[in-house]
């Protein structure tokens, strides 16, 4: 495995939720952390089917137009009883002409459950695929889950995305119900990150 030998990181997403964590996740490094939006870096078309495709999309994209390092997630939530989706598609769930709209995607997944009267618990998880680029091409890929079950209505007003329907295993509370440092601990981001930061022990 390479080693990550630099002092800063570009993180690939225009997600500022997802930024937030990172910061929070890399803040022990002292590692300097900025965003794609920050550097007016343009989106990349996701065009894979798999976490892992779309993942080494951003990354490379980012890496190649600033000639740093960087590292991308590609996430999201696989529901049983829909046999896995929205999955990769997470994002595209929440998609409208004016922005994304997660409230209307778990509405969409609770309702599409509901149609197919899947019984309870209905059980999810979230999935995390990390890589991590450099600018001559090479990358390191990492990848994480959190199991748990979806609920209804939604609960807590932290967090983002599907984190208000999701109730981690061994949890009474949604993510969205969480501290945030608590959420960062359990979380598949989490997960996956206790894997990358093998790139940054000595």
């Amino acid at each position: 495995m390479r080693k990550f030998t630099d002092r800063k990181l570009l993180v690939a997403t225009h997600n500022k939720g997802k930024l937030d964590e990172m910061r929070a996740l890399l803040a022990p490094y002292g590692i300097e952390v900025v965003g794609a939006g920050e550097m007016n870096l343009p989106e990349p078309a996701e065009t894979e089917t798999t976490f892992v495709g779309n993942a080494r999309i951003k990354a490379h994209a980012a890496a190649k137009a600033t000639g740093l390092p960087a590292l991308s997630d590609d996430s999201g939530i696989e529901v049983d009883a829909l046999d896995g989706a929205p999955g990769v598609f997470t994002a595209d769930w929440a998609e409208t002409p004016n922005g994304r709209d997660f409230v209307r995607a778990m509405t969409r997944t609770w309702a599409e459950c509901e149609a197919k009267s899947a019984p309870l618990p209905r059980t999810a998880r979230f999935r995390s695929t990390l890589v991590l680029a450099w600018p001559d091409g090479h990358d390191e890929v990492f990848e994480g889950k959190a199991e748990g079950q979806l609920v209804w209505p939604m609960r807590g007003q932290q967090g983002h995305g599907y984190d208000p329907m999701f109730q981690p295993e061994g949890h009474d509370i949604t993510f969205a119900e969480m501290d945030p440092a608590k959420k960062n601990e359990i979380s598949h981001r989490a997960d996956a990150f206790r894997k990358l930061i093998t790139c940054f022990e000595v």
